[in-house]
């Protein structure tokens, strides 16, 4: 009781805060921001980063070949370009590029298209997905590389043995991330296209591929990558038919002629098509639908 005494005679002559005013000064386009130096706005460039990256890559690999100055272990810079250079004036590491990225989207081809057919009958019925999941579990963790004997034997000494383990190589990895992007597709969007009428492939198309975009575009990276080193590894193993062998089989060609700078110019360009197919074709097509359109 006394409390609640003191506490009513405390509020009661407690006086309240008087509420002022200060002035503020009136703000010019001078205070609103401030110029960023040119240095910081170039460095907020990604493709800037990169290349700085890459030059300091290059300068370690020349100081490290100029310690070690052996030519014929570790070649350094200026000669891996000359031999490139040589070799693409020459026209015959143009030809293996061509002869490699011919086989390759072919395989490339073949694979997303099983991959999708796959994919969609394991989206429409029960024994399509016990399927998919039975072979990915089987075939997804086996080495494309490891069924190239079999290949061989199968299919003979030509491009269809490359072909098969290619296709090995992309039909696993995305038939999983497409299947993971149609199982993450909501409910409201396949009841609206049940609704609309849609059944079969036109509802896989017009409903499943836009939602799962994103899946299906890691799937494509991926595939892409495994395919990619794949047929590099096969080609340094067999890699000629009719005379004519690929990017890898020059690289395993030089390496036993103990042309160092020709080998390093073969893996520079199997890394230079890496880096325009990753960051030209994969970056434009992500650029151009799901940053454009957000994802689903």
């Amino acid at each position: 009781m006394l409390i609640s005494k003191l506490s009513t005679s405390t509020l009661s002559t407690s006086t309240s805060r008087p509420e002022y005013e200060l002035p503020l000064e009136p703000v010019d386009d001078a205070q609103i921001g401030h110029t960023l130096p040119a240095t910081h706005l170039l460095w907020q460039r990604p493709w800037l980063r990169k290349l700085f990256i890459l030059l300091l890559l290059i300068a370690i690999w020349a100081v490290v070949a100029a310690v070690q100055n052996n030519a014929l272990l570790l070649p350094g810079p200026l000669d891996t370009m000359r031999a490139l250079a040589s070799d693409l004036a020459s026209g015959e590491l143009e030809q293996r590029i061509r002869t490699s990225l011919v086989v390759l989207i072919q395989a490339y081809l073949l694979g997303i298209v099983l991959a999708l057919a796959l994919t969609t009958v394991a989206i429409s019925t029960q024994i399509g997905r016990d399927l998919l999941t039975l072979l990915t579990s089987m075939f997804n963790p086996l080495p494309a590389i490891a069924l190239l004997p079999l290949a061989l034997l199968w299919f003979g000494l030509g491009q269809a043995s490359l072909i098969f383990v290619i296709i090995h190589s992309v039909l696993w990895a995305l038939a999983l991330n497409t299947y993971s992007g149609f199982l993450a597709v909501p409910n409201t969007l396949r009841m609206m296209g049940r609704n609309y009428g849609l059944r079969g492939m036109r509802y896989v198309i017009l409903v499943f591929m836009p939602a799962a975009l994103p899946s299906i575009l890691a799937g494509l990276r991926i595939g892409w990558a495994f395919a990619w080193r794949t047929l590099i590894a096969a080609e340094l193993v067999f890699g000629t038919s009719g005379g004519k062998g690929g990017l890898g089989w020059y690289i395993f060609q030089n390496r036993n002629e103990l042309y160092t700078d020709r080998v390093f110019a073969g893996l520079i360009s199997v890394v230079i098509i890496g880096l325009l197919i990753e960051n030209g074709l994969f970056e434009t097509l992500e650029r151009y639908t799901i940053r454009r359109w957000g994802p689903a």
